[in-house]
């Protein structure tokens, strides 16, 4: 298996090798042990590209980040929370423990080459990185490798713990190691995210839950015997059009979207069976809520319009980010202090095809050399790292991986992902992330700080109750029957 040749491959790892990130890398030992393990860890992030593996089905991705880990004296406990392509990895030399996040799943229908124009890649799953999960996954271990070493060379009390989490999109795998407890001993935990920006904003986000409806009806010939049929796929429209006309009469800040993923399979027999699947978003939890259980009572009333049956199963459910200052603000001092990222000729020629297939991108290429400035910002999508940020204080940073003006979830995200532009974004989150847990270790006083300072934000009263209730997590929710 393997992407599709092209006159763009030479931006791949055979290219990557050489180029790096030298304007800005000579800082001091760690940056140094950082650069040393950036041949391992751009490999690792290309091969996981390679793979694309959808959530709760990365087996071959969790295990080279669990290997290379244990390869480098970690512990590793793996299938943690009952899922079986989660981890944890672990190097303890006393002292606090700081976590890194690492994310690791592709998402569907989005394979895609390296190429700056849309060439669909041959590969078994038919997904891509469209979100940057392989970079992600491969820099976060990056930095614990890292700041491992630089433990070990100074005799610094410190626990570093990297998280392999699957299932991002869609699959809120960290909820459920949430749940299970396994943060509860952590002080502070640092993640990253590819972009098309380089910024360490104090960030909130938007809450969400996701539900699947199920409409049961009976099948009948549609023109012989109609009166015979009920349609399941008419409870599922009717569901729609209803929830369409609540959008007038919901909070303006709230999101609901939502597929129809099976409807029928012949225009003339009456479907008996039918789903669509839902995702409802508000900054508040509690929103969240009230307004998943209004969609429920829809489809309730579209089931009984029919003469239809009506089942949902909750897929999933993320808390809104929980920003924490106290650490973000050392985050973007490093970030700050590294810079953005600088482009080769040929990468400048690569980011110029690219950007002429951006639809309206909102951003010019340059735009990468620059680090944001500190403030506060929000996302209106959702990430299950909300629920870590209000059990542990919890900072990140979002480096330019795509070329600027790049949307999330394209094929151009994947493109660029796959090529010496995603891997140098990379490289500078894992030098970010590993000088900002130097400072805690070399400075542990922050770490109550960070802490009063989640008490004060999600008030001393708040008991962690997740959105998707106790259900376990669903293995297969990627699985195509």
């Amino acid at each position: 298996m393997g992407r599709k040749n092209n006159k763009f491959q030479k931006f791949t790892i055979n290219f990557l090798v050489i180029i790096g990130l030298s304007s800005y890398i000579n800082a001091g030992q760690l940056n140094e042990i950082v650069s040393s393990k950036k041949n391992t860890f751009q490999k690792i992030a290309i091969d996981i590209w390679e793979l694309a593996e959808l959530g709760y089905l990365e087996h071959k991705s969790s295990k080279l980040l669990a290997d290379e880990l244990r390869k480098n004296g970690f512990k590793i406990t793996k299938s943690v929370a009952d899922i079986p392509t989660s981890f944890v990895a672990e190097y303890s030399n006393g002292g606090p423990i700081i976590g890194i996040l690492g994310e690791f799943d592709a998402l569907p229908g989005l394979a895609q080459t390296s190429s700056p124009f849309k060439e669909v890649a041959q590969n078994e799953t038919g997904a891509g990185h469209a979100c940057g999960h392989h970079l992600f996954g491969a820099a976060s271990a990056w930095a614990a490798v890292a700041i491992k070493e630089w433990i070990v060379k100074n005799d610094i009390n410190g626990t570093i713990r990297f998280y392999g989490t699957p299932a991002e999109e869609g699959g809120s795998g960290k909820v459920y190691m949430v749940r299970e407890g396994l943060f509860e001993d952590v002080d502070i935990v640092l993640h990253w995210h590819p972009d098309d920006v380089n910024s360490a904003n104090s960030r909130t986000s938007n809450s969400n839950k996701s539900g699947k409806f199920r409409f049961k009806g009976i099948s009948a010939h549609a023109a012989g015997a109609p009166e015979l049929g009920r349609s399941a796929l008419d409870g599922v429209e009717a569901m729609n059009h209803m929830v369409n006309m609540m959008r007038e009469h919901i909070p303006q800040e709230s999101r609901i979207h939502y597929v129809i993923t099976k409807g029928g399979l012949a225009p003339n027999v009456v479907p008996d069976d039918a789903e669509v699947y839902y995702y409802i978003r508000h900054p508040k939890m509690v929103v969240v809520d009230e307004l998943f259980q209004r969609v429920v009572k829809i489809a309730e009333g579209a089931a009984i319009g029919t003469e239809t049956e009506i089942s949902y199963e909750v897929m999933h459910g993320n808390y809104s980010l929980l920003p924490n200052d106290t650490i973000q603000k050392i985050v973007h001092k490093n970030l700050k202090e590294l810079g953005g990222i600088k482009y080769t000729e040929n990468e400048e020629e690569y980011a110029a095809d690219l950007y002429q297939t951006l639809f309206k991108p909102d951003l010019k290429i340059g735009s990468q050399e620059i680090v944001k400035p500190y403030e506060t910002t929000h996302s209106y999508g959702s990430t299950d790292v909300g629920d870590v940020s209000w059990v542990v204080p919890t900072a990140g940073l979002r480096t330019a991986t795509w070329v600027p003006g790049t949307a999330a979830h394209s094929w151009q995200a994947v493109a660029a992902g796959g090529t010496s532009i995603g891997l140098k974004g990379a490289e500078l989150a894992a030098h970010t992330m590993a000088n900002t847990i130097k400072d805690i270790f070399k400075n542990p006083s922050v770490i109550e700080d960070a802490k009063q300072e989640l008490i004060a934000r999600r008030g001393a009263d708040f008991k962690y109750k997740p959105l998707l209730g106790e259900r376990k997590p669903p293995l297969e929710y990627r699985v195509i029957n």
